[in-house]
């Protein structure tokens, strides 16, 4: 993808990805990227016993990626529960 920015060295960044002007070069390194991107996580959530996602859109991959750092970050451990102060009650002591 750097490969194919370079290409362009007096565009701007805001040029590059214009969605109505992107270059075709350009595009197609990003689609590879994500191919790449997508094998990777298939790969590793296999190695692990989990259920390989589906990635065939941007949607599904966003999901995806919320789902695991859920799944991640729930595993820390939370701060420890103050426990309740225990009111005396007046009632009923005579």
């Amino acid at each position: 993808m750097l490969d194919a920015r370079a290409t362009f060295p007096e565009s701007t960044l805001a040029d590059l990805y214009d969605p109505l002007s992107m270059p075709p070069v350009l595009v197609k390194a990003h689609q590879a990227l994500d191919r790449a991107v997508d094998a990777a996580y298939l790969a590793a959530e296999k190695r692990a016993g989990r259920k390989p996602p589906r990635l065939g859109s941007d949607a599904e991959r966003v999901a995806f990626l919320f789902e695991r750092y859920q799944q991640l970050t729930s595993l820390l451990p939370g701060k420890p529960a103050k426990p309740a102060r225990r009111r005396r009650s007046t009632a009923g002591n005579a």
